[in-house]
C-alpha cells in the first residue's frame, strides 16, 4: 500500500491542542501519513503559552533535509516559524526539494494571545515565504497584520485584502472568518478564478484550540491526496466543523479545549 505523505513544519504544543501534535493528528484522520520537522518547544496548556524553547535553524535544516531525502511529501503545511532565520532555513529547503503543494499557515498569535512569531520576522514570511505558497490561510487579524492594514469588517475589504495578499505572490489566499460575527463562519478562497465562499453555521463552544492548525492541515492532506484545491479547502472546512461540533464531548483541560480530531472513531 502507498499512502500520500504530508509534512508539517511548525511548533509543538505540550497539551496536544494544537501545533505539530494537531497537524498529525488532521494527517492520520483525513488518511494521510505525516511527518514533522518542529521549529520550536512550546511550553503551553488551554490557558496560554508560558514559555518557548526555539529550535536552531541549523537543526531545522537538518530535519528537513532527513525528511525530504526519504519520504515522498506531497504537500507541505507551516505553522510557527517563530523567527527570520528559521524561515530563510525553510525557504532554502524548498528550494532545494521542491515539493509539490505548499500551504501557509501565517501563525502569528496563539488562541490565548501569545505571539508565537517575532515582530522582524514577519517581512521575512512576506517576502521570501508566501510566494513560494500554493494557498496562505490567514485569518483576519493575519490578513491584516501582513498588510499593515486594519482588520476587515465588510466583505468588500476581505476582497480587497484577498486581491491585495495574492499580489505578494502566493497562488492562492484563503481568508478565514472564524473571528468574524454573525450566525455563520465564512472563509473566502481567492485564485486567479475568482472568489468562493465557504459557509458554515458559526459553533457556540468554547473549545477551538488548534482550528487554523487543523483546517491548513486538512488542506493540505487533500492536496497529499491530489485533490483540486477547491475540493480540498470544501472538505477540509467541513472536517474542522464536524471536529468543532464534537468538540464539547471531550473534556480536555480548564481553558479552550482542542478540537475532536478523531470524532469519527465515537
Amino acid at each position: 500500500m502507498t499512502i500520500p505523505i504530508a509534512l508539517t513544519i511548525a511548533g509543538s504544543d505540550s497539551s496536544g491542542g494544537a501545533g505539530i501534535q494537531a497537524d498529525l493528528k488532521t494527517f492520520a484522520a483525513c488518511g494521510v501519513y505525516g511527518a514533522s520537522v518542529i521549529t520550536a518547544l512550546t511550553a503551553q496548556n488551554t490557558r496560554g503559552v508560558t514559555d518557548v524553547h526555539v529550535v536552531p535553524a541549523e537543526f531545522v535544516t537538518a530535519q528537513l533535509d532527513a525528511v525530504f531525502s526519504d519520504l515522498d511529501v506531497r504537500a507541505v503545511k507551516t505553522g510557527m516559524l517563530v523567527r527570520s532565520d528559521i524561515i530563510e532555513a525553510i525557504v532554502a529547503a524548498l528550494a532545494r526539494w521542491s515539493p509539490p503543494n505548499l500551504v501557509v499557515d501565517p501563525v502569528m498569535i496563539a488562541t490565548s494571545g501569545n505571539a508565537l512569531l517575532a515582530e522582524q520576522a514577519i517581512a521575512t514570511l512576506r517576502e521570501k515565504l508566501l510566494p513560494r505558497a500554493r494557498l496562505i490561510t490567514p485569518n483576519l487579524p493575519e490578513a491584516a497584520c501582513l498588510l499593515a492594514d486594519a482588520v476587515a469588517g465588510r466583505e468588500a475589504d476581505i476582497a480587497r485584502q484577498g486581491k491585495a495578499l495574492r499580489a505578494l505572490g502566493c497562488e492562492a489566499v484563503l481568508i478565514k472568518g472564524g473571528h468574524a460575527t454573525g450566525a455563520d463562519s465564512i472563509d473566502y478562497l481567492f485564485t486567479s478564478g475568482g472568489t468562493e465562499r465557504f459557509s458554515a453555521p458559526r459553533i457556540a463552544t468554547r473549545n477551538t484550540h488548534g482550528t487554523g492548525c487543523t483546517l491548513a492541515s486538512a488542506i493540505a492532506a487533500g492536496l497529499a491526496r491530489g485533490l483540486d484545491l477547491s475540493t480540498a479547502v470544501r472538505r477540509a472546512k467541513d472536517y474542522v466543523t464536524a471536529a468543532i461540533a464534537a468538540a464539547d464531548r471531550l473534556a480536555v483541560g480548564r481553558g479552550n479545549g482542542p478540537l475532536h480530531h478523531f470524532f469519527g472513531l465515537d
